[in-house]
This record gives C-alpha cells, sequence and structure tokens, in this order.
C-alpha cells in the first residue's frame, strides 16, 4: 500500500513538473483557492454533509500516508464518523494559502481539470476553548470539471507532522524524570487492532530504551497462564472443574484434604484460601487460610499449584505449552519466562526504586506462572489483540472467562484471569490486570464491547502521577481512574 501511494504522488509531482504553474493572479488559482476554502470550510469544518457529497467525484480516491487508500463511499462514512459525529469537539482543517500551487489539466487545448498541491494543518476545535493546533501535512489534490462543476476526484495527503505528539512527548519525558522512572511503553488497541506503539525514556538513564524494550511484567504472567489454562480446557485436555489433586499436592498441605477442592476455576478466580504467597505465613509453608471456593484472596500460589498439576498431566511444560498454544501462533517472538538462552540485556529496562536507584538484576531460570514474564509491548498488545477477538475460544468458554464469578466489590467481579469493573458509560465494561514488583508497574485493560483497550509498562515505583496522565488521555480513561 505504501509503494502504491508513494506512486501516485510521485506521478502527481512528475506531472507538476511538466505543467506550466498557474499565476497566482490567474482566474484558474484564484477559482480554485476558493473552491478548496468553501469545500473544506463547509464540508470538513462545519459538517455540511450534503455539500460535501456534492463536490467529490463517483471515483474518487483518497490516499492517506497513515490510514491507506479510501474510496469515495468509505471516505464519506469515516468522515462521518471521525469528522463530524461530535458536536463539542472536532478536528478543523485549515490551508497555508502561501503553499498553494495549481497546475492546468488541458485535453486538446480545452481545460477539464487541474492539480492542487500545498500544506494544511490540521486543529482541534472544542466549544468554549481556543482551536488547538495538532498536525501538519501537504497535500495534492485533483480537481476536475464536471459540467462545469469542480469536483474533487483525488486526494492525496501525505508527510504528516503530528505536534501534539512532540508535546505529549516532552510532557511524557520530563514526567519520567521527575518520578525518576526510566523507562515507559504504551500500546493503543482500538477496535480489535493494536495501533499504537510507543516506549519513552532510557533503559538505564544512559542508553534510549528502544521501540522493542523488554520489560519484566511481573501479574501479567497470570493472564497468559489463564489462557493457556483455558485453551487446554476448549481443548478436552483438562476440564474447568477437574480436582488437581490427581496430577499434584503440594506437601505442605497433604495432611489437609481441603486439596482435594481445588480446580483450574478455583485457582482462576483465585479462591484456593491459599496467600499471595507462602512466605508470607510465619512458618514459609503453604496453608489453606478458608476452604477453598468460598470467597476471593488473591494467590500467586495458587497459579502456581495450577501450573505444575497441568505439567505432571500432559508431561509438557509451561513454556512448551506457551511456545505451542500462544506465543508461535501470535509471533510473540520476544516473550519469555525465563532468561533463557534468547533473552539478553541489551533491551531489558532494568528496574529502578522510589529514590531513582537501580534494583539489582537477579536472573532467574525457571518459569512461574503467576509473575516474571519478560516481554514488549507489541508482543503483549497482539496477545490482546487475540483475546479480544475471542481468544480462539469457544463461545460459551469465553462467555465464561468474561462472566461475572466472584463479586469483589460494587461494580467490580473476578472472572476467570481477568479483574472484570463494570458501570462505565455507554454500558461499556472492562477486563484489567495490574503488575507490581520492585521497579516494576503494569497495567493491561481491555473493553470487550468497544474492542478498545491499552498496556502502561513502567520499570520504576514512583508511578501514580504518571498513570494518571495516561490513563485520563486513553479510552475511558477518566472513568477508570475514578474507579480505582
Amino acid at each position: 500500500m505504501k509503494q502504491l501511494l508513494c506512486t501516485v504522488i510521485l506521478f502527481a509531482l512528475s506531472i507538476c513538473n511538466g505543467i506550466a504553474q498557474s499565476d497566482k493572479n490567474s482566474d484558474l488559482f484564484i477559482e480554485l483557492k476558493k473552491k478548496d476554502s468553501i469545500f473544506f470550510e463547509r464540508g470538513f469544518n462545519k459538517c455540511d454533509i450534503d455539500y460535501f457529497q456534492s463536490h467529490l467525484a463517483d471515483d474518487l480516491k483518497f490516499y492517506h500516508d497513515q490510514s491507506g487508500i479510501q474510496d469515495r463511499k468509505a471516505f464519506f462514512e469515516n468522515t462521518k464518523k471521525y469528522i463530524c459525529s461530535d458536536s463539542e469537539k472536532k478536528p478543523i482543517r485549515k490551508v497555508d494559502t502561501h503553499s498553494l500551487e495549481v497546475f492546468p489539466l488541458h485535453n486538446n487545448g480545452v481545460l477539464y481539470g487541474a492539480i492542487q498541491k500545498g500544506i494544511h494543518h490540521f486543529y482541534l476545535r472544542e466549544n468554549g476553548k481556543e482551536d488547538v493546533w495538532t498536525s501538519t501535512a501537504k497535500f495534492t489534490h485533483v480537481w476536475i470539471l464536471e459540467n462545469k462543476i469542480w469536483k474533487i476526484s483525488q486526494v492525496l495527503s501525505y508527510n504528516h507532522q503530528d505536534l501534539i505528539v512532540k508535546k505529549a512527548t516532552n510532557e511524557i519525558e520530563n514526567l519520567l524524570k521527575e518520578n525518576k522512572v526510566p523507562a515507559l511503553g504504551i500500546g493503543v488497541i482500538e477496535n480489535g487492532k493494536l495501533t499504537k506503539v510507543e516506549v519513552y525514556g532510557t533503559l538505564d538513564k544512559k542508553n534510549t530504551a528502544p521501540y522493542n524494550t523488554i520489560f519484566r511484567v511481573a501479574s501479567l504472567t497470570k493472564p497468559i497462564v489463564a489462557l493457556i489454562t483455558l485453551k487446554l480446557i476448549d481443548k478436552g485436555l483438562l476440564d474447568l472443574d477437574e480436582p488437581l489433586y490427581k496430577y499434584w499436592i503440594d506437601s505442605d498441605i497433604k495432611t489437609d484434604k481441603r486439596y482435594k477442592k481445588l480446580t483450574p476455576k478455583i485457582v482462576l478466580t483465585h479462591q484456593t484460601g491459599f496467600p499471595n504467597w507462602r512466605w508470607m505465613n510465619e512458618n514459609s509453608k503453604l496453608a489453606f487460610q478458608f476452604d477453598p471456593g468460598t470467597k476471593y484472596q488473591y494467590s500467586g500460589e495458587g497459579f502456581e499449584y495450577l501450573r505444575i498439576a497441568i505439567e505432571n498431566k500432559l508431561g509438557k511444560s509451561i513454556e512448551e505449552l506457551a511456545r505451542e498454544l500462544l506465543f508461535d501462533p501470535l509471533k510473540m517472538s520476544d516473550t519469555h519466562f525465563w532468561w533463557d538462552t534468547e533473552m539478553g540485556e541489551s533491551r531489558y529496562a532494568q528496574n529502578y526504586d522510589k529514590e531513582g536507584e537501580k534494583i539489582e538484576l537477579v536472573k532467574y531460570y525457571e518459569a512461574n506462572a503467576a509473575a516474571n514474564l519478560l516481554t514488549t509491548i507489541e508482543d503483549y498488545g497482539k496477545f490482546l489483540e487475540h483475546i479480544i477477538d475471542g481468544a480462539g475460544l469457544s463461545v460459551n468458554l469465553y462467555q465464561e472467562m468474561i462472566k461475572h464469578q466472584v463479586k469483589l466489590r460494587e461494580n467490580d467481579f473476578f472472572g476467570l484471569g481477568w479483574e472484570i469493573l463494570t458501570d462505565f458509560s455507554n454500558d461499556e465494561f472492562a477486563l484489567i490486570h495490574t503488575g507490581k514488583d520492585p521497579g516494576v508497574s503494569t497495567l493491561a485493560i481491555w473493553y470487550p464491547k468497544s474492542k478498545n483497550g491499552y498496556l502502561i509498562f513502567l520499570n520504576g515505583d514512583n508511578t501514580d502521577s504518571i498513570y494518571e496522565l495516561l490513563t485520563k488521555r486513553l479510552y475511558l480513561g477518566n472513568e477508570l481512574w475514578n474507579k480505582r
């Protein structure tokens, strides 16, 4: 598509170079300057849809360097959807009149059209506020005369320069420095597709964090293991309510017959009765703190218990199952459970404490089903894309995953592997998981109704003000921040 766009642009420019440019005082130049002004003011800025339609050629083609190629129908529908759907806030287009150039098109000496080139700027207009300049781009329009009416036949918009992004980048970089957090990764999912991957800051306060920076994501390991479990259930290799004691009994609880109540569903809903980690107990031994299945208590131990039982039953490691069911099919080549031979430090975001001091890197060489996953924004974004798209699960099992299995508090529930927040606007609800370790703070959230979502990865501890800034700028972020 990019090659086609470049070809079209180069063709248009070569035509222009071979045609005499109209003088800026000529009737043609003045006429098309006026047509451009009226067309975009009425059609784009004021959303006069009837006028807009009447001045687009039937064979219109729109070429955009960021959103691809659109025909007349798609161009019109996208304008209504993205430009004219909000009366309170919308994009505005203004042309740099000094940049305009016009090249007449003749056939046997008869004028049938013209090529118009220039620079246009885009602003965000919000009621009661000054217009905010957001971006600038070059354009090439092909105007055609149809029954003495000028209509746009070809539109090329390219070389976009985003001014908001530049301003936001500076703001984010400064915020990272103020909070002594070296690196930040952001992934944005729109309508089920990963549309943005951005990484800011440095790996270690010296080396710039690349696009494919590897972050440790702590408990965001759990949704990966949860989906592996559900895929095994969907394949008939495991049952949601299958007793795990057939395949594993931890020696610390072998005399407590409540181990017979442990199932994949009990683990995925965090109702095992275990503490988060056994070392939190005085004797550092695993023990039930209540009967399994009677209430919610977040537990990494539960996920580790499930991992060992699955590995024992199937005779495969969690790494093998992950590769087979997730990582290879989704091309998540930068995701690792531990520091294997493919995992080096050159792209790793080192971790920092509240004082901005580097935390000593301790490498680990075995999988933990509850923590320590190493991944990139792009890889985990592929995982979210997959899960938003149904995760390859049967409809019934997918619905079970997003079902309110346990109530935590008002409008807050837990499903299978994900916390579920409800009562957003437009009847929206969200599935969310976070990760927190020393020098690690991560968040993944997705909205099944809109199929939107986002990821935030940070490699430091002072993160509240960073989350507040980011979430409030992302989909339903204000509502999410108020819920947390």
